[in-house]
């Protein structure tokens, strides 16, 4: 008899798309290209892996979700999708923070029990938590926008994350480094525990986490910013 919560998970906050459900004890996962293409291959592939899991959507659970940090596009699309899908099916939605997604990669991969979670957040900035394994209940940070060489590791933690390529001589050294995305069999790890807090939502009430509020100024607001440099100057 299948036991546990019947469980989709899906990501698309990085450059790589992920997607998993799970069904008892039978686990069925993708992974395949993001970005651009995330928006038109989510939903076929979620449709594809309910089918061979032999679920309906109205028979999850819960549906979790990676709600960020990450791209902005990326988030939308995973937020929207998950949505529409609990809306029509009238199942309850997990956002997961993709950072805590990353750690859980890397706890279940390399061992890792203390972890400093890094993504690449583009315009020379890092997405960056801390998340401690323990043997009862995880604890976590809160996500931050932050320069490089602003990431804090302390004593005996790692690093792990996809920010390396980019940022791999600015952030700290003498550690280890685990080159992890956030994928969607960590989330449906991390989603029993999760649950079991009270932490899945309407679907209106599910929002992507951002942390950077804005990637860009409008005309007037770099007009205004021009303005107010040229007046300050002596």
């Amino acid at each position: 008899m299948m036991t546990g919560p019947k469980l989709l998970a899906f990501d698309t906050s990085t450059e790589a798309l992920s997607v998993a459900v799970r069904h008892g004890d039978r686990l069925l996962a993708h992974s395949g290209a993001g970005g651009a293409q995330a928006s038109t291959t989510l939903i076929p592939l979620i449709q594809q892996l309910l089918a061979e899991a032999g679920l309906a959507l109205a028979e999850l659970d819960a549906i979790a979700f990676g709600r960020g940090p990450g791209s902005f596009t990326g988030l939308r699309t995973a937020c929207s999708v998950a949505q529409g899908l609990g809306f029509g099916a009238g199942v309850r939605l997990l956002p997961i923070d993709t950072l805590h997604a990353v750690a859980e990669e890397a706890r279940y991969r390399f061992g890792a029990e203390r972890v400093v979670a890094v993504l690449d957040a583009r315009m020379d900035q890092v997405y960056a938590a801390r998340y401690g394994f323990g043997a009862t209940q995880a604890s976590a940070g809160e996500a931050e926008l932050l320069a490089p060489e602003d990431v804090e590791l302390p004593p005996g933690w790692v690093l792990a994350g996809n920010a390396f390529a980019a940022y791999g001589e600015r952030l700290p050294a003498g550690a280890a480094r685990h080159e992890v995305l956030p994928t969607a069999t960590a989330m449906l790890r991390l989603a029993p525990e999760l649950l079991a807090a009270g932490l899945a939502v309407a679907p209106a009430e599910a929002w992507p986490l951002y942390v950077r509020d804005k990637v860009a100024q409008t005309t007037e607001e770099r007009a205004a910013l021009k303005a107010s440099a040229s007046h300050s100057s002596p």
